[in-house]
């Protein structure tokens, strides 16, 4: 027996962690299914045998029960009556005729009863292997016989009260009693053999039922002691499983130490060259925007620099006329004075736009728009291209003022960019459109220069993506504005092509760029 036991055990030693596991829930599964089942079946005989009981025993003993009272009440009592007087003929035999269909009546269905199988199937195949007697006992010829001397005694009963005339004697009613008297013992007699099989049917029962018990209880120890067997196994592949692991951890825990020494080396290496591209990518943006700047700067300088030319010439025409006099040397250096004077503020216009921002000031966000378009005037007025601004809600900012000023410039330079490429100088437009949503500030800047390929949409926000020549773009306008909106400041830029009425009532097919601030009012009512 030992070695039956140490084979298994080897066995199973020997086969692989997932078939030990596979097992494992195997066993477990299948005992649990057997226990339920077992218990299902106990469940459902007691069931059924106690349906069996109070139905086929208890209902029919107590229509035993009512054929006696029904002989006593209806028949004896009735006759007892007839013989005192104190009823007549006719009355009793109407109370009798009925006494009769009772007694007929409970009797055949109590007959029936008897003779139905209400066995089931389940519980009949238990029994056959646990209960080695006779299930129905040993007294069913008994029980036969009593039923037909009932039968008998009830049909001769009946034949005598149908033989009663109009005043029957007492001798014909002392017989009926003693009839009365006999079936009475023959029924009491059957329900006594009724009971006793009753009982015998419960301590069937019973042990089916015991029985049943013990396997469930046997079943749930084979799978307790299965599951830990099993479970002794399976903690053994762990084991061996863990200490493989561990082995592995250790290499690859060498490996990595080698991997980190110089892993610092290469992200700082890294970290350098992004940097450098970001500081390429700003000095790039700058330059471009600085291109654009200084073509504005010219245009600003030209008239006031021709004017201050055309006044030291006009102090040369006068001396050689001998007319120059104190009074025209103060006024034309007033002139130029007030005209050198424009031309600084100018200067320093240009000079603040260009320099970053270091902390959050106030500002309106109109003034800001109106800034922007200044500063690009000369090159939106030389390509004929009108600005519409169109203020819904006056909105306060407490926000990078330069950086937002830039945004807007650069939207302004891709408008001015699509306009002059693809519309008539007589329907260029650039349309601004500021509102308040919620603690936001909505700024749509829109045109009518045709839109961009869908194709492309996805790609405008990239870094160097660019449709112009290389000398007319660099690609990072749209990429450094989407920067400053989303990093600096917490908004959002999108853009979408849209079919507008932008002009005289007719669609064009347009850019918008929507563009959200956030406000914090917190802070600018603190400013």
């Amino acid at each position: 027996m030992k070695n039956f036991f140490y084979k298994i055990l080897t066995y199973f030693d020997k086969l692989s962690f997932s078939y030990k596991t596979y097992f494992l829930i195997f066993i477990i599964t299948s005992g649990m299914i057997c226990i339920v089942l077992l218990s299902q079946i106990s469940i459902f005989t007691l069931k059924e045998d106690f349906d069996r009981f109070f139905n086929k025993r208890t209902k029919s003993l107590i229509k035993l029960e009512n054929i006696k009272d029904t002989y006593k009440v209806n028949i004896q009592d009735t006759l007892k009556d007839l013989d005192n007087k104190n009823l007549n003929f006719e009355q009793a035999e109407g109370v009798l005729s009925l006494g009769k269909q009772l007694i007929r009546k409970n009797w055949e269905s109590y007959t029936k009863d008897i003779n139905k199988d209400s066995e089931v199937i389940i519980s009949s195949f238990i029994k056959k292997f646990i209960i080695t007697r006779n299930i129905n006992g040993d007294n069913e010829i008994l029980k036969e016989n009593i039923m037909k001397n009932i039968d008998s005694k009830m049909a001769s009963i009946e034949k005598t009260l149908v033989s009663l005339n109009y005043k029957p004697n007492s001798k014909q009613i002392a017989n009926l009693n003693l009839q009365i008297n006999a079936i009475t013992i023959y029924i009491t007699s059957l329900i006594n053999y009724d009971l006793s099989i009753a009982i015998n049917e419960k301590n069937d029962t019973q042990k089916v039922f015991k029985v049943i018990i013990i396997f469930s209880i046997i079943s749930i120890f084979m799978v307790f002691l299965f599951s830990i067997l099993l479970s002794i196994f399976i903690t053994n592949n762990f084991k061996k499983l863990n200490n493989s692991l561990e082995k592995n951890v250790a290499e690859k825990t060498k490996e990595l130490i080698k991997l980190n020494d110089t892993l610092e080396k290469k992200i700082s290496k890294e970290v350098s060259q992004n940097r450098k591209k970001d500081i390429i990518m700003f000095q790039q943006a700058r330059l471009a925007s600085l291109g654009e700047m200084l073509n504005n700067i010219a245009h600003q300088w030209r008239q006031p620099l021709g004017s201050i030319t055309m006044i030291v010439q006009s102090f040369q025409t006068k001396m050689s006329l001998g007319k120059l006099t104190n009074e025209f040397i103060d006024e034309k250096v007033n002139d130029a004075l007030l005209l050198a004077n424009n031309m600084s503020n100018t200067l320093d216009d240009f000079k603040n736009f260009f320099s970053p921002d270091k902390a959050k000031i106030k500002f309106d966000i109109e003034k800001c728009i109106e800034h922007s378009i200044e500063l690009s005037k000369y090159l939106l007025s030389k390509e004929n291209i009108k600005i519409e601004l169109i203020i819904k809600d006056k909105i306060t900012l407490n926000n990078y003022y330069n950086e937002i000023s830039h945004v807007f410039l650069n939207i302004i330079s891709n408008s001015k960019d699509a306009l002059c490429a693809n519309i008539d100088k007589n329907d260029r437009i650039i349309k601004i459109m500021v509102n308040r949503y919620k603690n936001n500030a909505i700024i749509n800047m829109m045109d009518n220069g045709g839109g961009i390929p869908q194709e492309i949409v996805p790609k405008i926000f990239e870094p160097y993506y660019t449709t112009k020549y290389k000398s007319a773009g660099t690609g990072i306008g749209l990429y450094m504005s989407k920067q400053i909106i989303e990093k600096h400041i917490n908004g959002s830029i999108i853009y979408k092509n849209i079919v507008h009425k932008i002009k005289d009532n007719k669609n064009y097919n347009c850019s918008l760029f929507t563009i959200k601030i956030p406000i914090n009012d917190e802070d600018v009512d603190e400013k």
